[in-house]
This record gives C-alpha cells, sequence and structure tokens, in this order.
C-alpha cells in the first residue's frame, strides 16, 4: 500500500481544520444569510450582542491567529517541491479566504445589531413629558442670616467674613480678654495647636477689618463660632452669630440704640420695643444686654418668651479703647458701638423651635417645611 506524500498529509491537515472551523461557525452561521432573514435587534438584546462579538473574536484567534494550527499550516509550504508549493499555497489561501469572509460577514452583522441596540437603549423620546427637578431651597439658618445681613446692608453695613481658627491674640489679646480669663481655658475653647483656637466669637473679624481698613468702618460678621458647650436645646458647640461694629467720630450710646432699635423694627415688626440690661463684656465699655418684646403676645407673656414678655437679643456696648488700640484705631478720636446675636437661637424663636439641635441634625423630613 502506497504512502500519502507530504502535500497529501498537509492537504489533508488543511481539510481538516476548515473542517472543524465550520463545525465551530455554525453557530455564527444566521449572521452570514441574507439581511432579511437575519436576526432583528428585538431578538437580540444589547448583552446577548456582546458575548457574540467576543466569541467570534476568539474564534479568528484560534484558527488564524499567529500562533494557531492554520499559520503553522502554512509553514510548511516552504518544505514542498516546488511545484506542490504553488498547488498548496493556492489551496491554502482559498480556503483562508473562506474563513475571513465569513468572519468578516458575521462580525459586519453583529457590529450592525449591536449599534441599532445601542442607539435604541440611548434614544429619548422627545415627545415625552419630561421629569421636573426636584428644587431645593436654602436652610432655615441661611434665610435668617439672609434677613439680617438685607437689614444691615441696607443701613450701610459692610458684610465681612474672614478664618475661623485664630491666633491667641486675635481670638483675646486684642479683643481686652487677659490671660487669666475662664474664656481662654481649654474647657470653655477648643484649641488646635500652642497659641490657635477655634474662634468663639466673630468680633475677631472685626479687629481683622479695622487693621485692614481702618476707621471709620461700619461692618456685621456673620459665621460659625465655636464653644465647648454640651448640646442641649439652646446650645450647641458650633453655633452661627452675627457681630455688628461702627466706628466713627462722635458715636455714642444713642446710635447703638437706634441703630438695633431700627434692626429689629424691620426684622420683628414696627411695634417690637426694646430695653437695655447693664452687664460686662471685656471688650465693651459700658456694656448692655439688649431684649426685644416679644413678638407673638407683644409683651403680654407666652410660651415664646417664658411668659415674662421680653426676649434676648444679643450682648452690646461701646467698644473698649484697648480693642480700638489693638486694632490700630486712635481711641481719642474715634468711639464705637458693638454688638452681638445668635443667628440660630433667632431662628429658632420665630420658626417656633423647641431645639436648636433640629437645625444641624439636617433631617430632610423638618427642612422640608421652611421651602
Amino acid at each position: 500500500m502506497l504512502q500519502p506524500t507530504k502535500y497529501e498529509q498537509e492537504k489533508q491537515k488543511a481539510l481538516a481544520i476548515q473542517e472543524a472551523f465550520e463545525q465551530e461557525f455554525g453557530r455564527f452561521a444566521q449572521f452570514v444569510v441574507k439581511r432579511e432573514t437575519r436576526p432583528s435587534r428585538d431578538e437580540m438584546v444589547g448583552d446577548v450582542l456582546a458575548v457574540e462579538l467576543k466569541a467570534l473574536s476568539d474564534l479568528r484567534t484560534r484558527y488564524l491567529g499567529r500562533k494557531s494550527e492554520w499559520a503553522d499550516l502554512k509553514k510548511t509550504i516552504g518544505r514542498l517541491s516546488p511545484e506542490e508549493r504553488s498547488y498548496f499555497g493556492q489551496f491554502l489561501m482559498f480556503i483562508e479566504i473562506g474563513m475571513k469572509d465569513k468572519l468578516a460577514e458575521a462580525e459586519r452583522t453583529l457590529q450592525e445589531l449591536s449599534e441599532a441596540a445601542r442607539i435604541e437603549r440611548e434614544s429619548i423620546d422627545v415627545t415625552m413629558p419630561g421629569r421636573r427637578p426636584r428644587a431645593g431651597h436654602l436652610h432655615p439658618i441661611t434665610l435668617m442670616r439672609q434677613r439680617i445681613e438685607d437689614i444691615f446692608v441696607s443701613l450701610g453695613y459692610a458684610v465681612e467674613d474672614d478664618r475661623e481658627i485664630e491666633t491667641d491674640f486675635y481670638n483675646f489679646d486684642a479683643l481686652n480678654i487677659p490671660a487669666g480669663h475662664p474664656a481662654r481655658d481649654p474647657q470653655d475653647t477648643f484649641y488646635t495647636t500652642d497659641g490657635f483656637a477655634l474662634r468663639s466669637q466673630t468680633s475677631t473679624v472685626q479687629i481683622h477689618a479695622m487693621q485692614r481698613r481702618g476707621a471709620p468702618v461700619r461692618m456685621i460678621a456673620p459665621g460659625r463660632v465655636f464653644r465647648r458647650d454640651t448640646p442641649d436645646p439652646t446650645h450647641n458647640p458650633m453655633f452661627f452669630q452675627v457681630e455688628g461694629l461702627c466706628v466713627d467720630r462722635g458715636i455714642t450710646m444713642a446710635h447703638l440704640k437706634g441703630t438695633l432699635q431700627e434692626f429689629v423694627h424691620r426684622l420683628f415688626g414696627p411695634q417690637t420695643r426694646t430695653r437695655f440690661r447693664p452687664s460686662y463684656f471685656p471688650f465693651t465699655e459700658p456694656s448692655a444686654e439688649v431684649d426685644y418684646s416679644c413678638f407673638n403676645c407683644g409683651g403680654a407673656g407666652c410660651r415664646i418668651c417664658k411668659w415674662c414678655g421680653w426676649i434676648e437679643l444679643g450682648g452690646s456696648g461701646m467698644v473698649h479703647p484697648n480693642v480700638l488700640g489693638a486694632a490700630g484705631v486712635d481711641p481719642e478720636e474715634f468711639t464705637g458701638f458693638a454688638f452681638g446675636l445668635g443667628i440660630d437661637r433667632t431662628c429658632a424663636r420665630i420658626y417656633e423651635l423647641d431645639d436648636i439641635r433640629l437645625l444641624f441634625e439636617n433631617d430632610v423630613r423638618f427642612l422640608e417645611q421652611f421651602k
């Protein structure tokens, strides 16, 4: 029995590879038929198409890649006789073109279906009613801060802001708070590193403003302040405060009383009255606590004012000469007044809140009431 020649052996290998390719390519045969008989994009979802494209790519690599059995077979052409080499090369080329054409047609069809599925998936029906975006709103503390700022801006005051971490000079020394004062105690103030602390009042902004702008000056400083208070319905370690300052020639206590009277009139109504009670603050002399008649009962007594008819607004007084001097302002030429009040406490009173901690808990159910 005659043994097959090298040419016949290699030809049988080529036919075997072709047959194996045809069997594996059978799953993709539906993508190389006529267009009208191809599967529609409705029948092939995007994820299925992606899997098919990946499988088709793997099939091409397995049969026509550089390390495939087909590539090794093509290398044997050079080992045949010149006459066999020509016939065998043409034979392999004919089979390879057939495999490549089927792979290319299937890939083109899959890509067309995949692109059509993507367009369908990402398309927008412009005739459908849109979804109305959920509108947000300002926080009640922000609303109150803006009301206070608007009032004082209309009175000719500028709004100033500055750093929340201060040195001992701006937090204490420049405000005439001596070294042994209880306010400097770590139990009352948040210290960061040596010589730095979270500001315990926005009076620090007043010192910066006077150093930067000199006198005369009229400004308010709203912002966050920090004190080591135990949280309860009326206290919080972090809260919002606004302090005001007016420095000019000939400023007296009468200007302070008139300014705060006008402020409460615009905030609570023209029927609101004010009263001043003597007090003490290191940075003002003389000093006074300011009360205003209850906006709810008009002074008759109710739950909001704790049945006394008056509500505390904050502290005030004439700026101490030492404070003016520390800021570079001549106290012999200029005088001024200062005042301060809590924004969150005022907000809580106006909205009749029993606990200021509600303003900081970020409960959407609570905040939605202030739209």
